[in-house]
């Protein structure tokens, strides 16, 4: 389940960050009725046309005047008011940084981490999957840089006097496959969270993960068959890495995504309690 925008590029980590007003934030309402469509689907917008089933009310409602937000060097940051909790860096989906990760943000934030939703496109948003195609692109072929990227955001969360010890991350599609990018980059983690990511078998890679792995997949996925779900899990396995994949039956990929042809609200709910649980149980 999904949503974001945003418009910071990645910065050094020398800038400052500007804080952003939460006058929008105020008051009690629900999150982002959407989260990004995919490519083939019912709009080609970041904001797209929600299933009459759609999430509005799938996880209830959040009292934005507990949070606090600001834009950052790298992305969109949300937590609690007071307090210290841990982090979260979160991956966005192939449109970017848009106003549904947003909102994913703030969902994840009203749980108890300080979120910190990566702009991995610096600062552009897609309007067409063209477009998202074109950016996807650019990062993969340059994944290097992206993944310092994300080590700098993580070095950045360290730094902030609201963020306890533990540092985790989670991704959708594009920022699933992120997600696990992170894992095998060497950064210490304490948790990792990929929804239908873009998986790799590579014990070489994979044995740098020494924190557990929570997998959530799609029965119906063509592009992650279960069959390299279950190749990825038995490398996990192998390497005595804690790990708990779900692959849910009958649905498609991007089954989170309330936009989508594919949108399963029943396992939308479901995987997300399962990585509230698994966040809980591995960050706090």
């Amino acid at each position: 389940m999904l949503p974001l925008i945003l418009v910071l590029a990645c910065a050094p980590q020398a800038m400052e960050p500007v804080n952003a007003t939460n006058d929008s934030l105020e008051g009690t309402h629900p999150i982002s009725d959407t989260m990004g469509c995919q490519d083939n689907e019912v709009e080609i917008s970041g904001t797209c046309t929600v299933h009459d089933d759609g999430n509005v009310m799938l996880f209830g409602e959040i009292n934005f005047d507990e949070l606090a937000v600001e834009e950052t060097p790298y992305g969109y940051l949300a937590r609690p008011k007071e307090g210290t909790y841990p982090g979260v860096i979160m991956i966005h989906e192939w449109w970017g940084l848009n106003e549904n990760v947003k909102s994913m943000a703030h969902q994840l934030a009203y749980e108890g981490y300080v979120v910190l939703a990566v702009d991995l496109y610096e600062g552009k948003v897609a309007e067409t999957p063209e477009q998202a195609r074109e950016y996807v692109t650019a990062v993969r072929d340059n994944q290097e840089k992206a993944t310092q990227t994300m080590r700098e955001a993580v070095a950045f969360l360290r730094e902030r006097p609201s963020v306890s010890e533990k540092i985790g991350s989670m991704g959708w599609c594009f920022g699933g496959g992120e997600s696990l990018q992170l894992a095998i980059s060497g950064e210490p983690m304490d948790a990792t969270v990929i929804y239908y990511g873009q998986l790799t078998n590579d014990k070489t890679q994979l044995e740098k993960i020494t924190w557990p792995v929570l997998g959530i997949f799609a029965g119906d996925d063509t592009g992650i068959p279960p069959s390299a779900v279950n190749a990825f899990q038995t490398v996990l396995n192998d390497l005595n890495i804690e790990n708990d994949i779900t692959i849910y039956p009958g649905v498609g990929h991007a089954f989170a995504n309330p936009s989508g042809a594919s949108f399963a609200p029943n396992e939308t709910l479901d995987s997300w309690d399962k990585t509230i649980d698994f966040l809980n149980e591995n960050l706090k």
